[in-house]
Formats: structure tokens, C-alpha cells, sequence
């Protein structure tokens, strides 16, 4: 672990830090049909010693200290459990897992397949789930790339995804749109979706689909929320509880080669953004910030980004470059967490800019003045290098609260996957 004495604003005078303690979380490669991947991960803000994680495709970690040592389970349920997990903590001391469904177990070969997103409840610190309810079940549409978020002072969850009329359809007459419900009872009931995108997609999963929505909770119970679409990401939001949206959806900033994008030794790659909001009582309270990824500056130097707004989304920032290295080398797959008890913003990514081939770290950039200055620093203890063969996932994810900071991320050794964490601590 390390830590930092300096103020919040005070980033210039900030110690450059060493590479923290990494934490192998989970290298089990036989352990079910699909190697280890998509990490996601929470603190619990009712107990910050409690961590829980989850990775494709069925797999969750907990851990009681803080994330020095982690158990795994394998989660099941009725109406299946089939990736793209997302795990989220409430005040009250629940965690809840989101994930795609399959209630045949067949996989893509059923046309049960991706029918609705399921959402799991634990109440003993991810030891143990329930069989979960769901949200989305609109069949025959197919229901994917969803993520949470919770309003503590409610106590409502808010989830947004994408829907496509038939996933991987290249007929015009499909189209994909951005979805919401809610629920008001700890997840055991959801409302009915409703459509919040004016502007709907195809169903091709590529530039062309609405897709990325990550919605969150401002300081007077706002839901704020943006996602990517043809060179945009586009941005709405609720000051009622999701009961009414915005008419006309705001660009937010322009993507320069869209969300989908090439990086040499990956099947696949995107910038899909995320949304997060100043809660704190800091200077910055109520700020909205997007951080994304796209190849503004060419296919060969894909960049990270961020952009913010003062005024609940009416109007945004120019775009500022967060990784803080020469032009041509690529950063991605980026994804942020904003304490909320201080307001300062951890980003997480990977980064290739201390090599000439596909040899990877994981870097952290961090900022204490609202986004206006970041430092970086190489968070992985040793470099790895993936392979186009053995799918690497999609995302990777970061939770911080009261100065614990805690990324979770991929790697993968001669074609076999892991998943870690870093011990870092700011208090």
C-alpha cells in the first residue's frame, strides 16, 4: 500500500508513487467454459472492509480486509447467469450482482438467450446470493450491456442497458435503443423499461449501436447518463426519479472513430463512456464527468479522456487528454470511480507506452482539482502481453471510497487469464 498527505487541491506538490502491492484475486482457468474476465468490483460503503468482485462468466470474490485475500464462488440462478457482471453496494449493506441472462443454459444457441438482465442480492458480503429478480424481459428483443447504480438517500437502484431488437441482426428494420427501470424495494421488483434514447442504432454491436450507458446519482437524487453513438456520446437525464427524461439528448463530446476501435493484440476494443458525479462536499459537488476512450490522434495512439459539466449536463467542457504520455501509443479500456466522500477521480486503463509491441501495464491516473490536472502512474507490478485467441473482455472497473482505492483488472500469460487488484491507499 501507499499513501499521500497533501490536499486535495494540491496535486502539483503530490509525491510521485511507487507501484502498490498487487493481489491476485483469481487465475482459475478450468473453472467452468469461459476464462476469467470483465472484472468488476465495490466496496461496501456500510463496511469498507468488505470487497466484493465478479467476473465472467458466473464468478464472484469477496473479501473481509480491505482486498488483501479473496474466496470465489460460483453464482447461479434460475433464470441463468451469463456474464457482463456488475457488482454495486448500497449504505445498508447489500451488494447486488447484474448480469445477462440465459434461463435454458444453452447459451447462444437458445432463443431464450440474453432475454432480460438479472440482478442477484447479497446480504452477507457476497458470501452468498439470492436467485435475483430481473428488469427488460421483452421478448423476442434481446437485452445486453447494462450497469447499475444506487441512491442512497432513496435507497432506489437505477439501471440503464442496451436493447436490440435482435442482437447481431444486419437487417435495417432491427434497431437498438438505450433502456431504463428502477426499482424501490432492494431490487426484488423492477419497473418496466422504458426507452430514454431519441435516437435509436443498429444492431450490429459497432459504432452504429447505442451502447455504453452508465447511469448515476447526483447529490439531489439526479440520474445522470451517456453513452456512444456514431462519433458522439450522447447524454440525458432525470430530475424526477426517472419518471421523465429529456426530450432531445445532449451531446456531450464528440468520439473521433467512434466507440468501437482496433487495438493490435485484442479480438475487439471499445471507448464506451462513464458517467460519474461529484457527491462530495468538496468544491467540485455536483460535478458530472465522462471519461472515455477514442483515436482522436490516429489509429495508432488511442487516448483516454475526460470531459465534465457544471450545470447538471447543459452544457460540457473541451475534452482533456488524461494519460500524460508522448503522441503514438495506445491507452484503453478505461473506466472511473469518484469518491464520494472526498470527490476525487481514479481512472483506470491500460497503457503501452513504455513498449514498441503489444506488451501491456495497467496505469492509474488520478486527480484532486475536479479534473483539471492528472497524474499517472503504472499500477501493475509486471507487463503481460494478450493474444487474439483467448477473448480478454470488454471492460474493467474501479471502486473508491474514503480514500481506498481499489482497480480491478485483466491480464493474461501464455494464454491464460487472471484477474487483480492493487492495494492503494490516499488517506
Amino acid at each position: 500500500m501507499f499513501s499521500c498527505q497533501s490536499r486535495l487541491d494540491r496535486l502539483a506538490n503530490f509525491p510521485i508513487l511507487t507501484i502498490p502491492q498487487n493481489i491476485l484475486i483469481d487465475s482459475n482457468n478450468t473453472l467452468g467454459s469461459f476464462h476469467p474476465c470483465e472484472p468488476s468490483i465495490c466496496i461496501s460503503p456500510a463496511n469498507p472492509n468488505q470487497i466484493v468482485a465478479g467476473a465472467v462468466l458466473n464468478r464472484t470474490y469477496h473479501s473481509l480486509d480491505f482486498g488483501r485475500s479473496w474466496s470465489t464462488q460460483l453464482v447461479s440462478s434460475t433464470y441463468g447467469v451469463y456474464g457482463d457482471p456488475v457488482i454495486i453496494a448500497d449504505k445498508h449493506g447489500n451488494f447486488y450482482y447484474a448480469h445477462l441472462a440465459d434461463p435454458s443454459g444453452k447459451g447462444r444457441s437458445s432463443q431464450d438467450w440474453l432475454d432480460r438482465i438479472v440482478i442477484q442480492r447479497s446480504e452477507d458480503g457476497g458470501t452468498s446470493w439470492n436467485n435475483g429478480s430481473f428488469a427488460g424481459y421483452r421478448p423476442p428483443r434481446d437485452q445486453d450491456k447494462h450497469w447499475l447504480a444506487v441512491d442512497d438517500k432513496s435507497k432506489a437502484l437505477y439501471m440503464t442497458w442496451t436493447e436490440f431488437d435482435k442482437y447481431g441482426s444486419a437487417d435495417s428494420n432491427d434497431r437498438s435503443r438505450i433502456l431504463f427501470s428502477k426499482s424501490v424495494d432492494e431490487g426484488d421488483q423492477w419497473s418496466d423499461a422504458i426507452s430514454i434514447s431519441g435516437v435509436e442504432g443498429n444492431c450490429l454491436d459497432d459504432d452504429q449501436t447505442t451502447e455504453g450507458a452508465v447511469p448515476t446519482v447526483g447529490p439531489k437524487g439526479q440520474i445522470y447518463v451517456s453513452w456512444s453513438y456514431d462519433e458522439k456520446i450522447y447524454f440525458d437525464k432525470s430530475l424526477d426519479a426517472g419518471g421523465h427524461w429529456l426530450d432531445t439528448d445532449i451531446i456531450a463530446a464528440n468520439q473521433m472513430g467512434g466507440w468501437s476501435f482496433d487495438i493490435p493484440g485484442l479480438g475487439r476494443a471499445n471507448g464506451m463512456p462513464i458517467t460519474a458525479v461529484d457527491i462530495s462536499k468538496s468544491r467540485y459537488r455536483g460535478r458530472i464527468y465522462i471519461n472515455y476512450c477514442d483515436q482522436s490522434n490516429g489509429s495508432d495512439d488511442t487516448d483516454v479522456w475526460i470531459v465534465y459539466s457544471d450545470d447538471e449536463g447543459n452544457s460540457w467542457s473541451a475534452p482533456k487528454r488524461v494519460n500524460d504520455d508522448g503522441p503514438g501509443k495506445h491507452q484503453f479500456f478505461t473506466w472511473m470511480s469518484v469518491d464520494p466522500t472526498s470527490g476525487a477521480i481514479y481512472i483506470v486503463f491500460y497503457d503501452r507506452r513504455a513498449h514498441d509491441d503489444n506488451h501491456t501495464d495497467v496505469f492509474l491516473a488520478y486527480s484532486f482539482d475536479g479534473g483539471q490536472h492528472f497524474r499517472n502512474v503504472k499500477i501493475s507490478s509486471s507487463t503481460f502481453l494478450p493474444n487474439t485467441s483467448i477473448f480478454f473482455g470488454d471492460y474493467n472497473n474501479i471502486s473508491a471510497y474514503k480514500g481506498r482505492v481499489r482497480p480491478i483488472w485483466t491480464r493474461m500469460d501464455e494464454n491464460k487469464t487472471s484477474i487483480w487488484t492493487a492495494l492503494i491507499d490516499f488517506r
